[in-house]
């Protein structure tokens, strides 16, 4: 596979303090646009990301997947000529690190692979970059989609890259916290090649919507068994 066209979606909820920083780290010689979907930020979000180069939208219902399909949405109105190849999805926060995007798209590029997910299991995570509840309830849902479909995760990591082709044969759905696992599950029921890639994880900017928040992890948690079990 010749070098693809590649495309970033970025969901971004109150992220101001953040999103220059990772705009800045993309490696714009590999990627043709990048996409911040605004999520109903009441900060400047929207301002900064412009500033960043970013083409943004506006989407006000909440919700992480909410955001992502936004994304897509937008890639599907293009012509068919000018659609991506593939598309990364990374973090709004800065917890992720943007300069390690070749480090993803290169099983796809060399070796055909469709979907790559950025592991912080098996890269280097600073201390306290994830709760204790995120590392067990990421270890809970990769075992449960090892035991239920065979596909072997170690991570359901928000920076991953999947060809644009495969993206839209899934269907995604999941407005929410499911957004992951649910990418994941889907590429097992059908059979894409996967790749996992060890990345690097930091402490994120500003407090966590989901994680620094007992309901928000209780609601994620919830959602992210749910998601594995409804799709079975």
């Amino acid at each position: 596979m010749t070098k693809p066209i590649i495309d970033v979606i970025i969901p971004a909820y109150n992220e101001e303090r953040s999103i220059g920083l990772v705009l800045a780290d993309i490696p714009q010689d590999w990627v043709r646009e990048v996409i911040v979907c605004n999520n109903a930020s009441t900060d400047r979000t929207r301002a900064v990301a412009e500033e960043g180069g970013a083409t943004v939208l506006d989407q006000p219902k909440m919700g992480y997947g909410s955001a992502c399909l936004k994304g897509i949405a937008y890639l599907k109105e293009k012509p068919a000529a000018e659609q991506p190849d593939v598309v990364v999805f990374l973090d709004g926060d800065y917890s992720d690190h943007p300069e390690e995007l070749p480090k993803l798209l290169q099983p796809i590029i060399e070796k055909d692979v469709d979907l790559v997910i950025g592991s912080r299991a098996l890269g280097s995570m600073e201390s306290g970059a994830m709760m204790p509840q995120q590392v067990f309830g990421n270890w809970l849902a990769t075992n449960l989609i090892r035991l239920f479909y065979g596909y072997h995760f170690t991570d359901l990591g928000p920076f991953r890259a999947i060809k644009w082709q495969q993206l839209l044969a899934i269907r995604m759905e999941d407005p929410d916290f499911g957004w992951t696992v649910e990418m994941q599950v889907k590429a097992a029921k059908f059979k894409l090649k996967c790749e996992e890639i060890a990345v690097t994880y930091r402490r994120r900017v500003g407090v966590s919507k989901v994680s620094g928040t007992i309901r928000g992890t209780i609601l994620a948690g919830h959602k992210i068994l749910w998601t594995i079990f409804k799709l079975l």
